[in-house]
């Protein structure tokens, strides 16, 4: 009986109540996702391009583009297939658990990717004359590689057993994608492992990397307060700043989805739909303003490429 209830489909979920107005808030996403893939596309492009944005930094910063457009592009189909189309039915095996684990995966590999950051400001700011040693390609490379594999490896333990997971609850799902925490729920079977295993992941992972980030900051501080000019310590905070407003962004998200999930448990359910479509939707679309704000080398850069393309044109 088990498992012909279990191959029916899970069904996905848009606003509930407001769904005479979805087509109208599909616009709204339509509009912020092209804005996203535009935005990150772009960065990607110039990195690639540019050759005076072949250092780390940049390297770091391409990583953190990617995996946004990673998240952006697993979650689009189906929030616009919800939204615009109706289409709430979605498959276990084929689509739902692979949606679930892509989402989670990437959201350790940004936090990684912001510490990989953090590193590398650090060494620019402390050890200057050793930045182009210690950060050569091959090492970028395997902090990239490094990144991946905690991401998608340590993932893999608690999306596994949604595969073989008999489900005859309620085949709804609370969100317009599938995320582990909810799926899980719709099991009919011992889940402790799979609520034990996050809260450890996200303290190995997320809280060890904000503590390790926070800690390399106080340092950088420390170096940068013991510079005698004003103006280089200006200029050397400066290179911080965008970093500093990405981990803020990310983690502020987090936290506040985090704290809508524990103690939010009265309040209306639009509030927890919105607040996860913040965590994945404003991180990816700020963190290119931010930089093609703060990093002249990129606006040059954008400078350049409108130029070319509108001496192209005329």
């Amino acid at each position: 009986m088990w498992s012909n209830i279990s191959a029916v489909p899970f069904l996905l979920t848009g606003f509930p109540g407001l769904e005479i107005f979805h087509r109208w808030i599909s616009i709204s996403f339509f509009v912020i996702y092209v804005s996203i893939l535009l935005s990150n596309g772009t960065l990607l492009f110039l990195i690639r391009e540019e050759h005076t944005l072949h250092e780390p930094m940049y390297y770091f910063l391409a990583m953190l583009a990617a995996t946004d457009l990673g998240v952006t592009l697993t979650t689009m189909p189906t929030v616009l297939g919800v939204l615009w189309l109706n289409h709430r039915e979605i498959s276990h095996e084929g689509s739902c658990f692979l949606q679930a684990y892509i989402i989670h995966s990437l959201s350790i590999v940004e936090s990684g990717v912001l510490l990989a950051m953090a590193y590398d400001r650090f060494i620019a700011i402390r050890t200057p004359l050793m930045y182009t040693s210690i950060l050569t390609n091959y090492w970028v490379m395997k902090v990239g590689l490094g990144v991946l594999m905690r991401g998608f490896v340590s993932l893999l333990p608690p999306i596994l057993p949604l595969y073989w997971f008999p489900y005859c609850h309620s085949h709804v799902l609370s969100h317009a994608f599938c995320l582990h925490q909810h799926v899980m729920k719709l099991a009919c079977a011992d889940i402790t492992f799979n609520r034990v295993y996050p809260v450890i992941l996200v303290a190995l992972t997320f809280f060890l990397d904000v503590l390790i980030i926070l800690f390399s900051y106080i340092l950088i501080l420390k170096t940068v307060m013991g510079i005698a000019s004003r103006e280089e310590r200006t200029k050397a905070f400066n290179t911080c700043v965008s970093h500093i407003s990405c981990v803020l962004v990310f983690y502020i998200t987090v936290i506040g989805l985090t704290f809508i999930h524990r103690f939010g448990k009265h309040a209306p359910h639009v509030v927890h739909i919105t607040m996860s479509y913040v965590y994945f939707l404003f991180p990816p679309f700020m963190n290119p303003i931010i930089y093609s704000i703060k990093i002249k080398q990129i606006q040059r850069s954008i400078i350049r490429l409108f130029s070319v393309r509108i001496s192209l044109n005329s």
